[in-house]
């Protein structure tokens, strides 16, 4: 018999559940939301600049009304776009499997008092649905931007300096309550343009109690510490600080930026030994203290 860790984490390896949307279309509707539909791809169509609706889409769904569901080319099956029909609030609705290490550690974080906590920086989650017979949850989360800079938003050192901060201080949040992310990335943060930064992606996420070991097996990850390139993972937390470096250098050389005074600090969560590198509150600490003596001026071409 496969012991529960086992279980676990062979239930979060398989992510992309073969849904059937339609099915569970009625009961998003019960539950305020409304799925989109081809006339919600052609208003956002039409919306664009533009106003054109592309050929391949009007191919795609030539067969299909008006009302048809339509889920988005570009996101995987588990992932379907919506509305909250009370406010018209643009969603993603996402569908895991209801033992799954993503839906416990989203639905420890999302739950007050964790929820509001002004350290949690959590995409909000607007709904948690469990299907108990099918053994599948439903994520319900505000539609936020993987594109990090807005097109007409200027990105000044000091709404950068804001975003990192926000994105130490989350780990700092979640590594406070036991949650090591173990997949933080650029690619999995996410920006609602109005200065808020929220990781996403839990999968791989693992909630510590004190009582079960740290250390991983069979560990996969976007940014590998060089202690876990054997699929092995020590120390979970001290994984998080290394990515957190590699997002640090990566978000820079988006911006256009080297900013020397936290060269310092990144090398130091980079040691390649995972004992000597800092904590996720040292590294808070070292953050503010730095901040401070960095004017305009010091900034250089990446």
């Amino acid at each position: 018999m496969p012991t529960r860790s086992e279980l676990w984490q062979s239930l979060d390896e398989d992510t992309d559940i073969q849904l059937h949307w339609p099915k569970h279309r009625s009961l998003l509707k019960l539950r305020g939301f409304l799925l989109d539909t081809v006339r919600d791809a052609k208003d956002f169509y039409a919306c664009s600049a533009d106003g054109h609706i592309p050929d391949f889409f009007l191919q795609r769904h030539a067969a299909d009304d008006d009302d048809a569901l339509c889920p988005d080319a570009g996101l995987p099956d588990h992932l379907f776009r919506g509305t909250r029909a009370c406010d018209g609030l643009k969603v993603v609705i996402k569908a895991v499997h209801l033992q799954s290490h993503e839906f416990s550690v989203i639905q420890f974080l999302s739950m007050p008092p964790l929820r509001d906590d002004p350290m949690n920086h959590c995409i909000p989650v607007l709904d948690l649905i469990q299907l108990h017979e099918e053994k599948i949850a439903f994520i319900v989360m505000e539609q936020w931007s993987s594109q990090l800079i807005g097109d007409d938003i200027p990105c000044t050192l000091g709404h950068f300096l804001a975003a990192i901060r926000q994105c130490i201080e989350h780990v700092v949040f979640m590594h406070s309550h036991g949650v090591a992310h173990l997949d933080i990335s650029l690619r999995n943060l996410l920006t609602d343009y109005e200065g808020h930064y929220a990781y996403i992606d839990f999968e791989m996420s693992r909630r510590f109690d004190g009582s079960s070991p740290v250390s991983i097996s069979n560990f996969r990850t976007t940014e590998i510490p060089p202690e876990c390139e054997n699929g092995e993972c020590p120390d979970p937390f001290k994984a998080d600080v290394w990515a957190l470096a590699v997002l640090i250098l990566r978000a820079c050389k988006l911006v256009g930026w080297c900013i020397p005074q936290l060269n310092h600090l990144v090398r130091l969560m980079l040691n390649p030994e995972h004992e000597n590198r800092p904590s996720i509150h040292q590294v808070l600490r070292s953050f503010d203290a730095i901040v401070p003596t960095i004017p305009d001026q010091d900034l250089r071409p990446f």
